[in-house]
This record gives C-alpha cells, sequence and structure tokens, in this order.
C-alpha cells in the first residue's frame, strides 16, 4: 500500500490520482482536495450498503436452490410464487405511476434509431461510434451481403459498376418508400431544385413534379438552382441526398446522385463494461481518458491504412439552410451514454481506509459524473447533451432496492460535483431475472431521472439458467429464444415501459444483432424489435447502424407504441416458466454437439480476453461464422455447461475431453494472429484455457453465474507474467 496517495479516508492509486487532479478537474469548478474528500464520504457511506445488497443476492439465492431441491418431483407455479413473494424475490407492486424526467434530449425522449454499444477504452472504436450518427448508404450497401452478388454484382476491384447500379436500385427504392414523391418514382428524377421553398424535380418525361408530403423537406446545402445535397426528414430522423455530377458514382447516375446519407445511430453507449478488459488501474484510466476526450471532443487516434497514416476525430455538426433561408446545424456525433460496471466487482484503483478495494461501480459513477460535467458546463468542443444532461446506464442490478441503491450513489454524486438534482439520468438494465419481475418497482425508484430501460437477452438468460440451477436441466441454448419465459420478457419489458410513461420520454431499447457480417439477415430480421414497441435497439458496427435505420423508416415507432399502450398485460406467470426439460432423451451425438458449441465459444472469448485483454470482438464460432462476443455471451454459455453437469447430462471428463479438442480448433482460428498464444501446446500452463475451465467447473459457485471474477483475476495473472523477468 505504500505506493498509494493518501487523501482523507482514501488511498488512490498514482496513476489516477495524477490524472483527475490533471486533466479531470481542470476546468470543472472542483478543488482536488475537496472532491477526493468527498468521494471518500461516499465510499465510507455507500460501501457498507453496496456489500449488504450483494449479500441479498447470496441469501436469495440459497434459498431458492433449497426451494428446487425440496419442490423438484413436485413443482407447482403457485406455489413457487408464493414461496418467491415470502421471501421478497417477488416485490410488493407499486402503484400506478409515471415517470417525470426532464431534460431529456431529442435523440433519446422524441427520436427512434439505432444504437450503437462500443469499447470506450478503444479510442478509434469509440471516434467511429461517435461518428456514426450518419453514415452512407451506398458504402453500406456495397460492402455487404444485403446487395447479392449474383449476376456479375461481385465485391471485385475497386469498382464494379454492376454491383453499384444494383446498389443504387435499392437505394432509390428506399427513397420510394420513405420520401415518396407525388406523382413518380426516384429512378424518374433528372434534376434537384426548390422553388418557393419546396422540392421541384425534373423527370425524364420532361414533366415535374415535388414530394407527396412537402414537409419532408427539411433543408439543403449549396443554392436552391443547383443544391449540393437536399436534407429530408421521415418518422422523425433525416436522411441526405448528396449531388455532384463530378463525382465517380454521381456522373453515372442522371439525377447526379454521388450518395444517400442516412442518419444512423442516434445514440451510443460507451462502454466501461462488458466489452471491456479492465482489470487495474493502468485499464481503468484509459477508460476514463478516452471517455473525457469524447466529451471534450478532442479525442483522436492514428492508424496507417496502406501506406497512408490515418487521424481520425470527431465529426463537426453540419449545416444547412432551411427552405425559408435560416441557417441550421444538426448533430454530426451520436448522443453519447457511458455504461458503468455493476455492483459486484471492486477496483484496486482506489482503497478505503482498511485497505479495501472499493466497489467499481461506485468509482466508475462518480468519475463519469465528473467527466461528464465538463459537457453540462459547456467545456466541451462539441455539445453531448443540449439539454444539460449526462446520461449513465447502470448494468446487472437485481431488483428496486439495487435501483434505488443507484439513484442514492447519483444523488450523492449531483452533490459532490455541484449539479442539480437529475443532471445525471439513468439507463436501468433489464437483465437480471429479479430486476425483471419487478421492473415497475425499478422503474419508480428512479422516476425521476431514468431515460432508458432495455432488454438484454444474453444476460438474462444467463440468470436464469444460475437462478433455476438445481430446478433441472436446461433447454438446449439455442432453443432458448424460442421459450415461453424469453418471449414473455421481451412483451413484458415494452409493457411496463410504456405503463410507466416511458413514452416521449425515454428509451424502450431490444438487444444485440451478434453477427455483424451477416447484414441481409439482419435487415430481415431485425425489424421486428421495432414492431415489438421498442425506440432503439442495439447494433453491432456503424455499417449495421445505417442498415438498421432503414427500418426505422419503415416503421413510425410512435404509432406502435400508442397501439401497445392499449395492451395491458402480466406476464409474470410465463416469466417464472423455468425452461427445463422434464424427461431429458437427447442423443449421445446431440449433447456432444452442444458441448462443442459451448466449449468453442468460451474458449474463442476468454483466451482473448484473458491474454489479450480484448474485452469484445468478432469470434468465429464452430461453424466459422464471426459472432460479435462479450461477457454475456460466455456467461450463457458456461453457466449452461455448470447446468448440465450439476444434472449429469455430461460428466467431468467429457467436458474436459471437449475443452481440450476445442481449445486445438480455437488455436487454428487464430493461426493468423502474431499475438496469438495457443493453447493446446501446454493446457496446465494456459491461463486462458484454465479460466475456461473455471467458468465451467466452477459455474455453480459464481456469483449469479457473473464470468468477471475469474477473468479479471486470470488477466491479472497474465499481465504480471508479461511483465515479470
Amino acid at each position: 500500500m505504500k505506493d498509494y496517495i493518501k487523501v482523507g479516508n482514501l488511498q488512490i492509486a498514482p496513476v489516477l490520482y495524477e490524472f483527475i487532479n490533471n486533466e479531470a478537474i481542470p476546468g470543472s469548478g472542483l478543488s482536488s482536495k475537496k472532491f477526493w474528500n468527498d468521494l471518500g464520504i461516499i465510499v465510507q457511506g455507500l460501501s457498507p450498503k453496496n456489500k449488504e445488497l450483494l449479500g441479498k443476492r447470496v441469501k436469495f439465492q440459497k434459498k431458492i436452490n433449497e426451494w428446487h431441491k425440496e419442490n423438484k418431483e413436485n413443482f407447482e407455479l403457485e406455489n413457487y410464487k408464493s414461496f418467491l413473494k415470502d421471501i421478497n424475490y417477488l416485490e410488493t407492486e407499486v402503484e400506478e405511476f409515471k415517470i417525470t424526467t426532464e431534460n431529456v434530449d431529442d435523440e433519446i425522449a422524441v427520436q427512434a434509431g439505432p444504437q450503437l454499444v462500443v469499447p470506450v477504452n478503444n479510442a478509434r472504436y469509440a471516434i467511429n461510434a461517435a461518428n456514426a450518427r450518419w453514415g452512407s448508404l451506398y458504402d453500406a450497401l456495397y460492402g455487404t451481403d444485403v446487395i447479392s452478388e449474383e449476376g456479375g454484382a461481385e465485391q471485385k476491384g475497386f469498382y464494379n459498376p454492376i454491383r453499384g447500379e444494383k446498389v443504387i436500385t435499392y437505394a432509390k427504392e428506399f427513397l420510394d418508400q420513405a420520401i415518396p414523391l407525388a406523382q413518380a418514382k426516384h429512378e424518374e428524377i433528372e434534376a434537384y431544385t426548390l422553388v418557393d421553398g419546396k422540392l421541384s424535380v425534373a423527370l425524364s418525361s420532361g414533366e415535374t413534379t415535388g414530394l407527396k408530403d412537402d414537409s419532408q423537406l427539411v433543408g439543403y446545402q449549396g443554392n436552391q438552382k443547383q443544391p449540393k445535397a437536399v436534407l429530408l426528414k421521415n418518422n422523425g430522423i433525416h436522411l441526405e441526398i448528396q449531388l455532384d455530377r463530378n463525382h465517380l458514382i454521381g456522373q453515372s447516375d442522371k439525377a447526379g446522385i454521388k450518395d444517400i446519407l442516412i442518419e444512423s445511430a442516434l445514440t451510443a453507449i460507451m462502454d466501461f463494461e462488458d466489452s471491456v478488459a479492465a482489470v487495474d488501474t493502468e485499464d481503468k484510466v484509459l477508460v476514463y481518458r478516452n471517455f473525457l476526450g469524447l466529451i471534450r471532443g478532442d479525442l483522436s487516434t492514428s492508424f496507417t491504412k496502406g501506406n497512408t497514416t490515418v487521424i481520425r476525430t470527431l465529426n463537426p455538426d453540419r449545416t444547412y439552410t432551411s427552405p425559408n433561408g435560416e441557417t441550421f446545424s444538426l448533430p454530426g456525433r451520436s448522443l453519447m451514454f457511458a455504461r458503468n460496471v455493476g455492483h459486484l466487482m471492486t477496483s484496486n484503483t482506489l482503497l478505503d481506509q482498511e485497505d479495501k478495494e472499493v466497489p467499481e461501480g461506485i468509482l466508475d459513477t462518480v468519475i463519469t459524473g465528473l467527466l461528464a460535467k465538463h459537457d453540462v458546463i459547456g467545456n466541451g468542443r462539441y455539445k453531448n447533451s443540449h439539454k444539460g444532461s449526462a446520461y449513465i446506464v447502470k448494468p446487472k442490478m437485481h431488483g428496486s432496492e439495487e435501483v434505488a441503491f443507484a439513484n442514492e450513489l447519483f444523488n450523492r454524486t449531483e452533490d459532490i460535483l455541484g449539479l442539480e438534482r437529475n443532471t445525471l439520468k439513468i439507463g436501468v438494465m433489464d437483465e437480471e431475472r429479479r430486476t425483471t419481475l419487478n421492473l415497475k418497482a425499478c422503474i419508480n425508484e428512479v422516476k425521476e431521472r431514468i431515460v432508458f430501460i432495455n432488454t438484454g437477452f444474453l444476460d438474462r438468460t444467463g440468470d436464469e439458467i444460475h437462478t433455476s440451477m438445481e430446478a433441472g436441466p436446461m433447454i438446449r441454448k439455442n432453443e432458448m429464444k424460442a421459450s415461453n419465459w424469453l418471449q414473455a420478457y421481451e412483451k413484458s419489458n415494452v409493457n411496463i415501459g410504456l405503463d410507466s410513461g416511458l413514452q416521449g420520454r425515454a428509451q424502450i431499447g431490444k438487444g444485440m444483432w451478434a453477427m455483424p457480417d451477416l447484414m441481409a439477415d439482419m435487415v430481415n430480421q431485425k425489424v421486428s424489435q421495432l414492431l415489438a414497441g421498442a425506440n432503439t435497439a442495439w447494433v453491432p458496427s456503424p455499417t449495421a447502424a445505417t442498415l438498421h435505420a432503414l427500418h426505422y423508416h419503415k416503421v413510425d415507432i410512435t404509432k406502435v407504441q400508442k397501439g401497445l399502450t392499449e395492451i395491458s398485460n402480466d406476464y409474470s406467470d410465463e416469466i417464472l416458466q423455468i425452461p427445463v426439460i422434464v424427461n431429458p432423451n437427447w442423443s449421445p451425438e446431440k449433447v456432444q454437439e452442444e458441448l462443442d458449441n459451448n466449449s468453442q465459444g468460451i474458449l474463442g472469448y476468454v483466451v482473448r480476453w484473458v491474454e489479450q485483454g480484448i474485452g469484445c470482438s468478432k469470434v468465429p464460432d464452430i461453424n466459422n461464422v464471426n459472432l460479435m462476443e462479450d461477457r454475456a455471451t460466455l456467461r450463457i454459455s458456461s453457466q449452461h455447461m455448470a447446468n448440465w453437469l450439476r444434472h449429469g447430462i455430461c460428466t467431468n471428463e467429457q467436458v474436459m475431453e471437449t475443452l481440450k479438442r476445442m481449445a486445438v480448433v480455437v488455436d487454428d482460428q487464430n493461426a493468423g494472429d502474431p499475438e496469438y498464444r495457443p493453447m493446446g501446446d501446454n493446457f496446465d500452463n494456459s491461463l486462458a484455457f484454465q479460466a475456461a475451465c473455471e467458468l465451467v467447473f466452477e459455474g455453480i459457485d459464481q456469483p449469479s453465474g457473473y464470468t468477471e471474477p475469474i477473468l479479471h483475476r486470470r488477466r491479472l495473472e497474465a499481465k504480471s507474467k508479461v511483465l515479470s523477468p
């Protein structure tokens, strides 16, 4: 502890101390000494409560395990519900209420659109995500499988005009649907002009026409006779038709269109949590420093592309002239949330007076608030929030008592930072079963600051398996999405969100499309999340954001949500339908197939996390399909295998043989990575392989089935191994 700097009742790692004092505090209106002393008071006041809440999780799990053991042969739903109510796992229903959150930016309250989630410790990815507010539709179509390669439309050479023609046809058909003309199709347009504040287009027939709805014209760039761009709006979001007859694409288009720019990721979650491998002070400070750079607008990064060095910075706002001649601008960047870590983990970045690590969730919230204050008081190059708010997502909370704890933490943070009450807005992840079943009570605890609820079906499934570990063997993993409890969970989240008044004030979100290379499937399927009532949903890349944005032009979310407000159902009985199989009769081949799939996924993710500190990446599955993996996917796979071991579907020896065989498969998949350390060369000394084994064989004993304790310990071991002589 001698290397720590003592201030009040805190011991602070020097790297964090210097970052806060030299980079985060200046310009904030706060003094360094008072900030650390005040943080110490928060830590002293809230750490015991944090510990107490974690202890309640353990007590609940123990009681549920015991109940399932005693009632395994005579399970009755009503008896189960009565038991859960008796132990207060199922909380008392709250009285009717509506949230009252104020000063919420339009990107959250009014507009509906895609949401990116990105590891903030990777500056390049973070900047790309922030800049994904606008995306090229032509590039998104040309570079993905949304456009087939049939008929000579392969992606080859610098530019394939056959493929390009397919892209343009697709894009103009989209315009016909989103921005219809009064009397023609967009493919018939030969020129764009503005006349008397309205869009006028010349057609190949020699006639002219305008928009079916003139109010969809919002603005333009250039001059009215020959605009460089035309800005249009549909269902609350924008698109920009870019015109340039000298451009490679524009010169071959009879209307001179070179591209269609789509307003894409309206919001982006800068993630401190699931997609980030931050295990020590250096890691945490990188997370904080990058977020501060995003808030101040001065974050930049450089990389080599071919023989050129590319410098990536945040995009400026976009400027237009309105039809009546006034100049205005639109944000050039996504509105940013910060997702903090949950209540579980502690951080050696900060120690209390008893030399104990401080809860990382407390540290994250206070530091995030400090960094975000620079935006609130206008210190940044750009504005993140135009309403003077700061947006923080709190994940992995269990029940309303834990949400109330987060609210108290937010209150105390605002007080020490000199921020008005409810400046810090909260996003509540509905990804743990106790939160799902008590979601209305959870929302009620933060009804003055909530701006976001979101279903996370992977973490939610991991918690479902762990909570019901003793109930019996779980169904196969790929059957979970079609199970009754999961369908009810998704419906209940929307139903409760709308019933609590989130429409027009907050986001109701849906989960990630995890296959970043299968964009045609995403375009065909992800619209279902909008039809279910979500006004945002997660995407894995800026390209995916642009393509998913097309769904928001197709579906009027406001109308969908208004229709759903007329439906009020209690889904708790369906949510409590545990996804166990009563008489498993899988063939040995089917069991092995499941074990192979889970083991390969676990190892493929863990080896990068532990050995290279990569918290989220495209990981090839057993069929070499790239999947976007993070700790949530790891949680479900490891808990599923632990469950099958617990109930004798497989043996320890079978699982170990599978893990070793799949480790060799993963080694082969990563053979082209010069920094990769193979597991199959020495299983006993591979930290990644040992971590994977612990996650499975000790899965039952992991708190709520979380993977962080094992991952963090093994990653720290790997880092010390590299640094040791």
